[in-house]
């Protein structure tokens, strides 16, 4: 498959995100317009409070983290444990992992940092979704490498001066930007709601089984911020709801 190269990374993933949502869809509607969907469906209208205390870093359960890495390792996927990180205003992760490698020979590219959930969580889609659908649509492609454009990063929502931080900031985000196969062709994150291609049911597939891992998902149909990416968050809201557009 001759895909287009990939787009050129975004400085920044350039959403935001809301532990107190209840809502499973409708709250996000005003993203297909002019203003820039969130990480949970709310929009850049708004607007970013004063007041707004940031959370304390999430300390991670030893227990948990244990299961998290050993199944890590099961799925071979390839990472280090890095030095607790704490940037301030929120942002920090307490137990971080560099994933280089989603397991099954396929390389996070560039190797990025998160938490644990959320690369378990990456590991399983790329397992579960991403390499079965690659096989359904391209039979002759075998999946090498998964591009990222962003993990953790300490910065506000939208990255607005003030406000709530982002889910990159607590290390529960990543974005894709796009893939690299074993032929050397590329597939790139670009709007596909329109393309009736393999290409456009491939990305489509992919973005949609993702809630399935992921309690965010928001992929290029849903605004302008996510035109070149899919963004990818573990958000725990009330009732266990996800936000997937």
């Amino acid at each position: 498959m001759n895909g287009p190269l990939p787009a050129q990374r975004p400085d920044a993933a350039t959403s935001k995100d809301d532990t107190s949502t209840g809502k499973s869809g409708n709250d996000g509607e005003m993203g297909k317009q002019d203003q820039s969907t969130s990480d949970d469906g709310k929009t850049s209208a708004d607007t970013p409070v004063d007041t707004y205390l940031p959370p304390p870093i999430e300390k991670e359960d030893p227990k948990q983290l244990a299961a998290c890495t050993a199944e890590l390792k099961a799925m071979g996927a390839e990472f280090t444990e890095a030095k607790p990180i704490d940037d301030g205003d929120g942002c920090g992760i307490d137990r971080p992992l560099e994933l280089k490698s989603a397991g099954n020979g396929v390389k996070l590219s560039p190797p990025g940092v998160m938490r644990c959930r959320t690369a378990v969580n990456l590991a399983r889609w790329s397992r579960d979704v991403v390499i079965p659908m690659l096989r359904k649509a391209q039979p002759d492609e075998e999946l090498a490498e998964i591009s990222q454009a962003s993990t953790y990063v300490c910065r506000k929502r939208n990255n607005a001066p003030k406000g709530k931080i982002s889910e990159h900031a607590h290390g529960n985000a990543v974005d894709i930007a796009g893939f690299t196969f074993k032929s050397g062709n590329t597939f790139t994150i670009v709007p596909r709601e329109e393309d009736s291609t393999l290409n456009g049911a491939f990305q489509r597939s992919i973005a949609s089984a993702a809630c399935l891992y992921f309690s965010t998902v928001l992929d290029p149909g849903s605004d302008k911020a996510h035109e070149t990416h899919l963004h990818l968050d573990t958000l725990k809201r009330k009732g266990g709801y996800r936000y997937c557009w």
